[in-house]
């Protein structure tokens, strides 16, 4: 069950900078908001469709017939549901407790969750990806990232299906985005927990945004996105038990 953040104002007004990709963070921004806070979207990616859609229809109709399928996010659910119902007798994982609400939305019953860590080395833990030699594994998401789920399944002897359902893009920023973080203040937090939207923001933003960005304390969702804010120029950094709204909103809430 997910953990709630307290309804109490406990974050004074500061400004919470959500680079979630653009067009799927109103709900963390009402949660912001709840807690005393100002939200700023500054999104560091953009989500589309398949390049070709009635390949990845065909190839989902495909994967819904493998004995496990992976789900690589909340977006990888909601883009193949918007292509197929889904339907499917396999055993149904997900990369952390947010890919699994998503597939539970969307008629999964009982998708299986990493037990430690909510990220593709928590979910190879699971009893589940132990022994894959000749099983049919899917694995549902988008072209890039890691490649850690990829590379650790092969490795166990699964017949792999990659399946891409769609594409992270780099964001569009324009005038507003650039005259918010002009007035962003040191005492802002900012919500960190991809670090392919790390990347974008720091070649897509202008020298003195940045610096006025990595000015803010970051709240990243893992050690691994931690030490990227780090390297990219972060000097205040908190660390969050997992990148759900919750604890990425109770770490920036208990910051210094």
């Amino acid at each position: 069950m997910q953990r709630q953040s307290s309804g109490k104002p406990r974050l004074h007004g500061r400004t919470v900078v959500i680079t979630r990709p653009a067009g799927t963070a109103s709900a963390l921004a009402r949660r912001v908001r709840a807690l005393g806070g100002v939200p700023l979207l500054l999104p560091g990616l953009a989500l589309r469709g398949a390049a070709d859609e009635a390949a990845a229809r065909d190839g989902l109709r495909l994967a819904l017939q493998d004995e496990l399928l992976v789900f690589t996010s909340p977006a990888a659910v909601r883009y193949a549901a918007a292509l197929l119902p889904l339907d499917t007798a396999g055993v149904v994982l997900a990369v952390g407790r947010g890919t699994a609400r998503a597939l539970r939305r969307h008629g999964v019953a009982a998708p299986l969750v990493p037990r430690g860590m909510q990220d593709s080395e928590g979910l190879l833990e699971h009893p589940a990806l132990r022994d894959l030699r000749g099983r049919r594994v899917a694995l549902v998401g988008a072209p890039g990232g890691r490649g850690v789920l990829r590379e650790q399944l092969a490795a166990r002897g699964a017949r792999l299906r990659e399946l891409h359902v769609y594409r992270r893009v780099p964001p569009r920023l324009d005038r507003r985005h650039l005259d918010a973080l002009s007035r962003l203040r040191p005492s802002a937090r900012v919500l960190l927990s991809s670090a392919e939207a790390l990347h974008n923001l720091r070649q897509l933003l202008p020298a003195a945004a940045w610096v006025r960005l990595c000015a803010a304390t970051a709240v990243a969702s893992s050690g691994r996105l931690a030490a990227a804010a780090r390297a990219a120029g972060f000097t205040r950094i908190v660390s969050a038990a997992s990148a759900l709204s919750a604890d990425l909103l109770d770490a920036a809430a208990g910051a210094a």
